[in-house]
């Protein structure tokens, strides 16, 4: 009988000592699984992105994230097609791209919102052999000045979204068209350097979609 009581008593202490235990460890394991699971989740692209022109390539199509208080910055990957034209083959183009977007406001009550501003810098390269970061052996030094493989660009442009209602989304939350007015570093040192130029020589139109997924 003494010893069912000691037993027992071991029991008791065991359980009430172990489960707490279990209990804290699979909490922590579950906090530290949504943990990760968030961390995972944000690595999910909300938007998806169509432009057409920029110095991309003729047509890029693209991913990218919102975030800061009020979604004011994006920051996009695209890969962009660039036809023969009067090369020997077509060309993949990659193109990083990071945008600021102060302000939006909205237009009456049918879903429509306007953002006057939108601006950013973006980086972009060519696929190709036959271009080149670092100036070739076979050129003499400083016989070119700016890499022909990869671009360093900014623009200034629009935006008009409307937002789809929520009974007759298929895929995207929104649509947003915009138009952007962009140059590039070899550009702008033409148009200082050369007085000649037009604007039309050195800017660039484009425009494109965004589909807002989340």
């Amino acid at each position: 009988m003494k010893w069912f009581l000691i037993k027992k008593g071991f029991f008791i202490i065991f359980v009430l000592l172990f489960f707490p235990v279990v209990s804290f460890a699979q909490n922590g394991y579950e906090k530290r699984v949504e943990k990760y699971q968030n961390q995972w989740a944000k690595l999910i692209p909300t938007h998806a992105k169509i432009q057409y022109a920029g110095g991309m390539g003729l047509i890029s199509l693209g991913a990218g994230w919102d975030y800061g208080k009020n979604n004011q910055w994006e920051t996009d990957v695209f890969l962009g097609f660039l036809p023969k034209y009067s090369t020997k083959e077509s060309k993949i183009t990659f193109t990083l791209k990071q945008n600021f977007i102060p302000w939006n406001k909205k237009i009456g009550t049918k879903g429509f919102s306007i953002n006057p501003l939108a601006c950013g810098l973006y980086v972009n390269t060519i696929f190709n052999g036959d271009f080149w970061v670092s100036e070739p052996d076979k050129y003499p030094s400083g016989y070119y000045s700016f890499s022909t493989k990869m671009r360093f660009n900014i623009y200034v442009g629009q935006r008009i979204t409307y937002r789809i209602p929520e009974e007759k989304r298929f895929f995207a939350k929104s649509v947003t068209a915009f138009y952007e007015l962009s140059t590039n570093d070899l550009y702008m040192v033409s148009a200082f350097t050369n007085s000649y130029l037009k604007p039309d020589d050195y800017l660039r139109l484009s425009f494109g979609l965004k589909f807002q997924l989340f």
